[in-house]
């Protein structure tokens, strides 16, 4: 079975990527503050922009991001924010000491600490793109701002955490409202993908949603499942020793586009996207993605799209792209993973 967009959003299956394909990711850098047992562990780059473009960057996709920081932001970044002087850099802190259940897992609690200005239409540059990622994390999406990605995007993909959060009034708690209620249910007929976590889809209807755009649900180490009006199908994860979870969703995102670039399938490019999400979950931060394993993706992909383009029959063969993939995942000698985050003696999953 091969999943594909809607037909007027359609992405090309032609042999060898289309030139000059452009991407736009809209959405703020954080800094991301782990904390575990009442002690900050890490501090970090966040944002799901800033992981998704360090997909991009690392797959060579020509992307540009549209971002909002405050007059303390301080990383050095490939993709340079709009800095807001009389703000501060939005803050979230993620807490793995809190919301254990009965069987010793452990689920992270984020707190919104501040918030940088939101994006507004006004800050979109005034071109065409072929795919648009509306990637927000604390609210800096707009209505607005989204309707004028779909004008000047031919495809968009966006990651429902931005338009579901909700943030309590007293301690930035992150709460998830129905999409319906969201202000953002009128215009997501117009988009070509909606991203979601396993918890995430709860808060939306996934036989309705499906039938207006391809909607894929991530979880974690059981790989993802993708929607598109009559069909469905799971794609199969790879093997990972989870660290962090922070960003694996938004690296998957990112490895999805970047297949959907290269002219993959809908089920090839959520392969891609399993495959990045992996790698990340296995760091604090951003992962520094080895050049060889890099290398060797990039040879399978094009592999996968000769073999695709001589023989219908292999296009629902996922299982064989997935085979050829993990030694590619797992060609990275130097991937030294970080000390796994426990609470109360147990790891950190999902």
């Amino acid at each position: 079975m091969t999943l594909n967009p809607p037909p007027s959003q359609q992405t090309p299956h032609s042999p060898r990527r289309i030139p000059n394909r452009r991407v736009l990711i809209v959405g703020n850098y954080c800094h991301d503050v782990l904390i575990q047992n009442g002690s900050i562990v890490a501090e970090t780059l966040g944002g799901a922009a800033s992981f998704i473009s360090n997909v991009l960057d690392s797959s060579s996709v020509s992307c540009e991001l549209v971002s909002k920081v405050g007059h303390d932001f301080r990383y050095e970044v490939t993709h340079s924010p709009i800095v807001v002087p009389e703000k501060e850099t939005t803050v979230f802190e993620a807490y793995f000491d809190l919301g254990i259940d009965g069987i010793g897992h452990a689920d992270r609690v984020l707190k919104r600490v501040s918030a940088c200005d939101p994006i507004l239409p006004s800050d979109i540059p005034d071109s065409r793109f072929d795919f648009g990622m509306a990637v927000g994390v604390g609210g800096e999406i707009l209505p607005e701002t989204l309707e004028k990605m779909v004008e000047i995007c031919d495809v968009v993909a966006v990651d429902i955490q931005a338009l579901i959060r909700d943030f309590d009034p007293v301690d930035g708690a992150v709460k998830l409202v129905d999409l319906k209620e969201s202000g953002f249910f009128h215009i997501l007929h117009r988009i070509g993908f909606l991203k979601a976590s396993s918890d995430e889809a709860l808060f939306m209807d996934v036989e309705q949603m499906k039938q207006l755009c391809c909607v894929v649900v991530t979880n974690g180490e059981k790989g993802c499942r993708i929607y598109h009006k009559d069909d469905e199908m799971t794609v199969p994860p790879f093997l990972a020793k989870q660290v962090d979870p922070t960003g694996a969703g938004d690296s998957f995102l990112g490895g999805l586009v970047v297949g959907l670039v290269e002219g993959l399938s809908v089920p090839d490019a959520a392969l891609l996207g399993n495959l990045f999400g992996s790698i990340t979950v296995e760091h604090i931060g951003q992962p520094k993605f080895d050049l060889m394993m890099l290398q060797r993706v990039k040879d399978e992909v094009q592999k996968r799209k000769k073999q695709c383009n001589l023989s219908s029959s292999h296009k629902n063969d996922h299982n064989e792209f997935h085979e050829r993939l993990s030694p590619a995942r797992f060609s990275c000698v130097d991937s030294q993973l970080q000390p796994k985050l426990l609470v109360n003696g147990h790891s950190c999953d999902r």
